[in-house]
Order: C-alpha cells, then sequence, then structure tokens
C-alpha cells in the first residue's frame, strides 16, 4: 500500500530583505542555492526520475529552457529545481511539480516554497539545516484543486471528425496548454489542414473551436477577458494577443496592430481535453465559458 503525502515542509527565505526583494536582494543568490539543494536532496530521497508539471501559468514568453513546458509535461531534476527556483523569485512561469504519492512542489509567498512528501522521506530529509533558509516542517496534505466546472469532453476521433466538418466554413481553433496570457496557440482550421493540425495538438492541451465568430472591435467586450488577432486570418498558427481582465479602450488593442477581437467566453461552446497515450484525459480545465 502506498505512503500517504501528509507531510509539509515549509521553505522560505531567512533574511528579511530576501523577502521582500526576492531576487533583487543581495543576498538572494544565498537563498537560491540553499533552496536548489533541498528541492534536489527532496527529490532524491522520493525516488522520482522525473515530475509532471500541472496547473501552469505562462504570463510572459517562455524562455528558450522552457520552450517545451505545458501542462502534463514531465521534467527531469535539472529543470525542476529551475522552475521552482524562478517561481520562489517571482518570474514564474508558475505550476505545481508532482510524483504521484512520493512528492508534490508548489510556490508560496515572499519567496517561500511548499514541499508535500512521505513520513518516510520527511525523516530522511529531517536533518536538513541552511543557513539562509528557514525550514518548518508540519503535519499537512496538499489542498485539493478544485475546479467548479470541469470540462468532461475528450478531443477523440468523434471531437475532430466534427472540426473538419465545420473546418468547411470560418473556424478558429485554440490549444491552451498552459493558463496564463501566453498559454495556448491560435489557429485558423482549414479543410485542408484539419489533419495536420490534430498531430499537432499536445497531451493534455485544452482544445476549443468557434466557427464563424463575430470578430469586430466592439467596445462592450472590453471589460472581459478577450484574444485580439491581426487581420487577415491566414490558414495556420495565428498572430495573437490576450487580454485578461480585459483592456481599458479599443486604441489600446489597435495601438498594437490588431484589427479583430473574439470574447473569451464563447469559447467554452466546442472544447475538449487532448487524452494521454490511454485515451484517457489525464487533466482537468475549467470551462472557459465560465472563468
Amino acid at each position: 500500500m502506498a505512503e500517504e503525502v501528509n507531510r509539509e515542509l515549509i521553505i522560505s527565505p531567512r533574511s528579511e530583505c530576501v523577502r521582500e526583494d526576492l531576487a533583487d536582494a543581495d543576498a538572494w543568490v544565498s537563498y537560491a542555492a540553499e533552496l536548489r539543494q533541498v528541492i534536489g536532496e527532496a527529490i532524491e530521497k522520493s525516488g522520482a526520475d522525473s515530475l509532471t508539471v500541472d496547473d501552469l501559468l505562462v504570463g510572459e514568453p517562455l524562455s528558450e529552457a522552457h520552450l517545451d513546458l505545458r501542462n502534463g509535461a514531465k521534467v527531469r531534476t535539472r529543470q525542476a529545481i529551475d522552475l521552482v527556483e524562478g517561481m520562489a523569485a517571482g518570474r514564474g512561469p508558475y505550476c505545481r511539480l508532482s510524483f504521484p504519492e512520493r512528492i508534490q512542489i508548489e510556490s508560496g509567498w515572499d519567496g517561500a516554497v511548499h514541499l508535500y512528501t512521505t513520513k518516510a522521506v520527511a525523516a530522511d530529509l529531517a536533518e536538513l539545516h541552511g543557513r539562509h533558509t528557514v525550514l518548518r516542517w508540519r503535519d499537512a496534505a496538499p489542498e485539493p484543486v478544485e475546479i467548479s466546472n470541469p470540462v468532461v469532453a475528450v478531443a477523440d476521433k468523434q471531437f475532430w471528425a466534427a472540426v473538419a466538418e465545420v473546418s468547411e466554413r470560418f473556424t478558429l481553433l485554440c490549444e491552451r496548454w498552459a493558463y496564463g496570457a501566453y498559454g495556448c496557440t491560435w489557429y485558423r482550421v482549414t479543410r485542408e489542414n484539419a489533419a495536420e493540425l490534430v498531430r499537432l495538438m499536445r497531451p493534455r492541451s485544452l482544445v476549443c473551436v468557434v466557427t464563424e465568430p463575430d470578430l469586430r472591435l466592439r467596445s462592450d467586450l472590453l471589460e472581459d477577458d478577450f484574444t485580439a488577432f491581426v487581420d487577415p486570418l491566414m490558414p495556420g498558427e495565428l498572430t495573437y494577443r490576450s487580454y485578461p481582465g480585459g483592456a481599458d479602450t479599443l486604441s489600446e488593442v489597435t495601438g498594437e496592430g490588431f484589427s479583430l477581437m473574439l470574447a473569451d467566453k464563447v469559447l467554452g461552446e466546442r472544447c475538449a481535453v487532448m487524452p494521454d497515450s490511454d485515451g484517457e484525459s489525464g487533466t482537468r480545465w475549467e470551462n472557459p465559458g465560465e472563468s
């Protein structure tokens, strides 16, 4: 029987300057070095050969080192440690890293990191101490991830057959592989490229399709989440900008060179999750029409 993940290690900066200024503080390098050491030892003691990325939030374009990052991706120890340091530094991208029934790592506030593991692994790590880190143990399990209106449909053959059918008309497809303004890729689907796009979609992505949408610039959409595009929309991958939380004026959108806009809430009308190799959905997404 697998041991329960019910011990939490909170790793936080000892220096008040680091807690306040994070990576801009002079003492950040010392804290980051100890943080990396603790995370590395925890992963090693847990016996995890890789960690799975979930709840990925990408608020800025991914760096070259993380270009393959997405929800459901598996990362090796070095990249996992890099991600933890980036989250603690306030740079992101942000995510949850886990190996089932052994370890889970999340970012906290003020440079802190929360690491959940088993009692056996916690015992192996009990002697850890640091000059620049504060290590606090407590009995706690990870909080369950709450999704009020999850997408239950799987992007199976029937889903893609329906996409191929509507591709005869003007159709857009969004592959969301992470949360955040830079966590998706947009395409215009046509009869000629529909099959190719299926092959581009990655497991655990949320795929949303809209047909003949209203793309007019409209001031009544500014207060909601929307996506802006450059006209014309040619078949294949599209240039776009996401506006989570909306924008103040239409001139803010057009000033960036965009002349079309789409309310994100319409994406909830036809969406599904790309399955894992076993045909099952390996993650849950909130329906964008309800978010």
